[in-house]
């Protein structure tokens, strides 16, 4: 009922001790808490929280417009309606080395085991399109070791992202991950990876935890967890997906109303209200006050 009943600092330890066993960690990406819950359901390890999807969610393109606010208020929302960890999207870190500081205090302060902060200039583009910029090595490394020094909970997880592969080879990429990593990165996300072998060099390139971001319709290949598994990966996104699918079914259910004037035909595609009030836990509620629900739902 309500809100998960793990703590934040719970859940971060748990999340820390479940990534130093170097299995793979699946977090699909949550574009609201209620999608997040079923995630749960589902039996994944994680919660991704991007910057792209709730962009999108206010309606705005991905190119740093949203706000240290909206994004920390967002993630609690999301946070706090599972027993699952959640990695959030902290973009460049809101500004210079101070607001990357003030941005990890308000992360922990909303309930996630992490954030990831990016080498891209500010304001930022999403990480698959054409013509980003990357900050020096100086400056990204004082993000990260500002984010590291800020942190009051040893385990909220501080990744470290860069950009470098969607401008220069894989060789400037991997210098900056080891780079990131000196500054105090417990992991890192090597953003536009081009092919599997990419993955595995960065693998064997620095020796703490690697996310792979399996984001469709971008510059990366589309891998199997099984075959990231393969090559050392350590957390697997789908950032976008189920937002994805989310919109993509919303269009074709208002193409129906518009073509057929009804949802007839649509109905074994939505999800029944039974399994919505289950998902949502309307019998705990119950059990708490029966005045809340006290009726019964034909399939």
């Amino acid at each position: 009922m309500l809100y998960a009943q793990t703590t934040p600092a719970d859940k971060r330890s748990l999340f820390r001790a479940r990534l130093a066993s170097g299995e793979l960690l699946r977090f699909p990406g949550a574009f609201n808490p209620l999608s997040a819950r079923m995630i749960e359901r589902k039996g994944f390890e994680g919660i991704y929280i991007s910057g792209a999807v709730l962009s999108a969610d206010l309606g705005l393109p991905d190119i740093g417009l949203t706000t240290l606010t909206e994004v920390a208020e967002r993630g609690a929302q999301i946070a706090r309606m599972t027993e699952l960890p959640a990695l959030i999207d902290a973009d460049t870190g809101f500004g210079e080395p101070m607001n990357v500081a003030r941005t990890i205090h308000t992360l922990e302060d909303a309930g996630l085991v992490g954030a990831h902060i990016e080498d891209q200039v500010n304001p930022k583009r999403c990480g698959h399109l054409d013509g980003k910029q990357v900050v020096d090595e100086n400056t990204a490394v004082k993000r990260i070791r500002a984010a590291v020094d800020a942190r009051r909970d040893p385990n909220f997880l501080i990744m470290a992202r860069t950009d470098i592969r969607g401008v220069d080879d894989l060789a400037a990429a991997i210098d900056r991950a080891k780079a990131l990593v000196d500054a105090g990165a417990d992991a890192i996300f090597p953003e536009a990876m081009r092919d599997l072998a990419e993955f595995e060099a960065m693998r064997n390139a620095i020796d703490v935890p690697i996310l792979a971001n399996m984001t469709e319709f971008g510059k990366s290949d589309l891998f199997s967890t099984e075959q990231l598994r393969s090559v050392g990966v350590n957390i697997v996104i789908w950032p976008v997906s189920m937002l994805r699918v989310a919109m993509g079914a919303t269009s074709r259910a208002l193409d129906a109303l518009i073509e057929e004037g009804h949802l007839t035909g649509q109905l074994d595609q939505m999800q029944h209200r039974a399994d919505l009030y289950d998902l949502l836990d309307y019998e705990g509620y119950n059990h708490f006050d029966s005045s809340v629900y006290n009726f019964e739902i034909d399939r």
